[in-house]
């Protein structure tokens, strides 16, 4: 057991104590919400108010232990068929949603009992890496670097690559180097000049040398939910699924083998080359989804992975893919 440290503690506000005694009494002492609410001198939707903010505000954390042992057969069959170190599976949810908070809670943990001081870590994007903040509590770390390894949106988004670096880096106290660049350009001219003239040759120097890089993948199909179908065109979005387009890493698109589609955009993206994330020491592959097994896969081969976090549906999924049935 960690040894608790006082002076990390916090002064809590009437409002936030009453918050965190109405959550006690509810998850710890296994009290109704009517039981709650007489206690505390409440009515009873405010104890459903109160409990609702404590969840978002992750001062109440949910972990199921019970039933997983198909979830951890899984990940052992995973490890084998594609010879990673260690894969993490989360039980199956309802919605696409559901499954990134999920897989993003995983991740959060992960992070939270993986990190080192002395270290540079690399981060994408996504829905499921921004869920991951909900769980991750780590301890302040020493010398630690964190990098954005792609441009960002105009729009404030909490899905923004680079809102999601420098809260990262806020909650570990480290260095933050943020790609402050549009996520796609018009020209590989204006590329170049970004990354030569305008101070991003850093991030590029500074990613040659990464202990972790953590990086998800979206599908690119007609029915694909992943976020670069927001920003690319829909015509040239057409003729990368024509080209065989099944995975977006990082806005670089891959082949079912993992190769990169040639295609123009290629050139225009402002992203950290998926040949530079595989020379990180250790890679974190976080995405789930049945329909997103082909786009794992497919960013297995072209960069590795160590540490795959993914759900009951794509590992399933990436199972029969390479024949080696689930159970």
């Amino acid at each position: 057991m960690a040894k608790l440290r006082r002076e990390t503690h916090t002064a809590y506000s009437e409002s936030a104590s009453l918050r965190l005694r109405a959550a006690w009494l509810y998850y710890n002492q296994g009290m109704t919400q009517k039981d709650v609410a007489e206690k505390l001198g409440v009515g009873r939707t405010t104890v459903i108010r109160m409990l609702d903010e404590a969840l978002k505000r992750s001062e109440v954390q949910i972990w199921i232990n019970e039933g997983i042992g198909d979830c951890v057969e899984l990940a052992i069959r995973l490890e084998k068929a594609y010879g990673l170190d260690e894969a993490i599976v989360v039980p199956a949810a309802a919605s696409a949603e559901a499954t990134a908070n999920g897989v993003g809670l995983a991740l959060g943990q992960f992070l939270t009992e993986a990190i080192p001081d002395d270290c540079t870590i690399g981060v994408g994007w996504g829905r499921t890496l921004t869920a991951s903040l909900a769980s991750f509590r780590p301890a302040r770390r020493e010398r630690v670097k964190i990098v954005s390894l792609l441009g960002g949106v105009v729009e404030a988004h909490h899905i923004n690559p680079i809102e999601y670096t420098w809260r990262l880096a806020s909650q570990l106290g480290a260095e933050c180097y943020l790609f402050l660049a549009p996520l796609l350009v018009d020209s590989r001219e204006t590329k170049r000049s970004l990354i030569e003239k305008c101070g991003l040759k850093t991030l590029f120097e500074r990613a040659e040398n990464m202990d972790i890089a953590v990086v998800s993948c979206g599908d690119i199909g007609p029915a694909s939910s992943s976020l670069s179908r927001d920003f690319i065109d829909p015509a040239e979005l057409k003729e990368l699924v024509a080209a065989g387009c099944v995975c977006d890493t990082m806005c670089n698109f891959l082949d079912a083998e993992g190769h990169t589609i040639d295609h123009p955009i290629r050139h225009r993206v402002m992203s950290i080359d998926l040949d530079t994330v595989k020379k990180a020491r250790h890679i974190v592959l976080v995405s789930g989804g049945a329909h997103r097994a082909q786009a794992i896969r497919a960013t297995i081969r072209r960069i590795g992975c160590n540490t795959l976090i993914t759900d009951e549906g794509a590992a399933q999924a990436m199972l029969e893919l390479v024949g080696a049935k689930a159970a």
